[in-house]
């Protein structure tokens, strides 16, 4: 494997470093394609593993697509769980704001468990990494939660294209719809970042690696695809923060890892319950 260069390795997502802003995260990312296939040798040998869930109408590409996104609830939780409990901004967040981060992790988690009951398995990753700053610094931790996000929706997008029944596609489009939400939500936290933590935050990089005003937060007409069509792509694209080889190759600070943590989520509104895979 080739090294990455120093810019690649230095602040991934840190404002700081204008000339990496300025490439897309999958390329920065690249540098770890065959951890990735590694990674999807292992989604492989969890369908292996589903003989009682085959019955039940899932296919192949149904139960990958599951135990990724499986992966994905499990790091989002993990991030905003350290949000919470670590980053020194959100303590001096509005109280709006930290409501947000707060139900973001309720939801998250209750992704989770909605999808570990389709696949009958737990999240084959329970620690994660991070670049460098996370937690510590707001600007990267806002450029990463956006970037998590973004990933998220063409994720569950894939989904959508993908998944074999019309259930598992509305399902998909649903838990899409609140990860819209999530980088809505985490775009609006920005200028409410006080002085004291680097604030206000008034441009924040995503997936795309492009600095993005804030005003407004809501800047998107239709969600980004990002052009992913395979669950493979967002695997790639998430391999970094589950594996530290890929971790190390992409620059991220692999000296700790971050554990996932389960937990029973208590959701803001009955209204906005799952209820069920029909959608009523």
């Amino acid at each position: 494997m080739i090294a990455p260069k120093q810019t690649q390795i230095d602040n991934l997502v840190s404002e700081d470093q204008s000339t990496v802003n300025r490439r897309s995260f999958l390329q920065r990312v690249s540098v770890v394609g065959a951890t990735g296939l590694a990674f999807g040798g292992l989604l492989n040998a969890a369908w292996a593993q589903q003989d009682n869930r085959k019955g039940e109408g899932l296919t192949r590409e149904d139960v990958e697509i599951l135990i990724a996104a499986e992966i994905a609830e499990a790091l989002a939780v993990t991030t905003y769980t350290n949000i919470i409990n670590v980053a020194p901004f959100f303590g001096n967040l509005a109280s709006d704001d930290q409501g947000y981060l707060k139900n973001a992790r309720q939801e998250e988690m209750s992704h989770y468990l909605l999808e570990q009951s389709v696949t009958g398995k737990p999240s084959p990753f329970t620690s994660f990494f991070y670049p460098h700053n996370m937690f510590v610094d707001a600007q990267t931790t806002l450029n990463v939660l956006v970037t998590l996000e973004d990933a998220f929706i063409a994720a569950y997008l894939v989904g959508v294209r993908r998944f074999s029944t019309p259930d598992l596609r509305v399902t998909a489009a649903r838990i899409m719809g609140i990860e819209s939400d999530h980088r809505t939500l985490a775009r609006v936290v920005g200028p409410g970042v006080a002085t004291t933590d680097g604030g206000p935050i008034e441009e924040i990089s995503g997936i795309q690696g492009v600095a993005e005003s804030v005003d407004p937060p809501n800047n998107n007409g239709y969600e980004r695809t990002l052009c992913w069509t395979e669950i493979e792509q967002a695997v790639q694209a998430l391999t970094p923060f589950a594996d530290v080889n890929a971790a190390a190759a992409a620059g991220f600070d692999t000296s700790k890892s971050f554990a996932f943590a389960p937990f029973t989520p208590t959701l803001p509104s009955a209204l906005g319950e799952f209820i069920s895979f029909k959608g009523c």
